[in-house]
């Protein structure tokens, strides 16, 4: 365990998930009450130092979060492995249930969670885990996705309970118009409370600079936009599950 020094504690936290040991990073604010939790989904490649300090940041601001593992603490380099194994995930909506009510437990055993106060947020593949949770009718505060306007099964949207809030990049081809517009239709169809922001000129990934840096094409870091993006995920907790309630 260590601390940093705005007393925030962090730990990681070893789970099974998938037939894989996933390893997780928890990280809590200062004091000893129950606070708050939100649950962090990684991008495809897995789990690194970027969405980490995403964690150490909303513990900063009184949440108890934990940057949940995909892939068993692997971090892709080769983006052909990581797309070998990303997209039988993301054609699994069962696998990534799976996953993300195992990390889920994981937050709600955490003494200082408030385990009726949960929200996610999610990015990519992360994003897409977060969505399967909420269409499996998980009591959620709320869900936030960046780059994860994925669709699930048919009618499964209404078992959504929160609001839905997701944010793309105007230029992401993997993302692109046709998506965006599924998208937005499955969530009015099933009256769910949800926002759409697209960020003008970004491309995939653009919140997150490692990611970026990858070879594949449409992919690239938009530093003003992530920052955007990221105070819009703050927005979204501090409307539906406020610190201080």
């Amino acid at each position: 365990m260590t601390t940093t020094p705005t007393t925030v504690t962090t730990r990681t936290v070893e789970y099974p998930a998938d037939g894989l040991t996933m390893v997780g990073h928890l990280a809590l604010p200062a004091g000893s009450g129950r606070c708050p939790g939100v649950l962090i989904g990684p991008e495809g490649p897995g789990l690194n130092d970027f969405q980490r300090r995403r964690a150490d940041a909303l513990a900063e601001l009184g949440y108890a979060a934990l940057a949940f593992d995909i892939n068993g603490g692997r971090w892709f380099t080769d983006p052909q492995e990581m797309l070998a194994y990303v997209n039988p995930l993301l054609a699994s909506p069962d696998r990534m249930r799976d996953i993300g009510h195992a990390a889920l437990d994981v937050l709600r055993a955490e003494p200082r969670t408030d385990p009726d106060r949960i929200a996610g947020i999610g990015y990519g593949t992360g994003g897409a885990i977060l969505l399967e949770l909420g269409r499996d009718g998980v009591d959620l505060r709320a869900i936030g996705t960046v780059n994860a306007l994925t669709t699930g099964r048919p009618g499964e949207a209404a078992h959504i309970r929160c609001p839905v809030w997701a944010g793309v990049g105007s230029e992401d081809p993997i993302m692109p118009a046709a998506q965006r517009d599924a998208f937005t239709a499955e969530m009015q169809s099933a009256g769910v409370d949800w926002r759409l922001t697209v960020y003008g000129g970004a491309q995939h990934a653009f919140h997150h600079p490692t990611v970026a840096q990858t070879l594949l094409p449409g992919v690239g870091h938009h530093p003003q936009h992530a920052e955007r993006a990221w105070r819009d995920v703050v927005d979204l907790l501090s409307e539906c599950v406020p610190v201080a309630e």
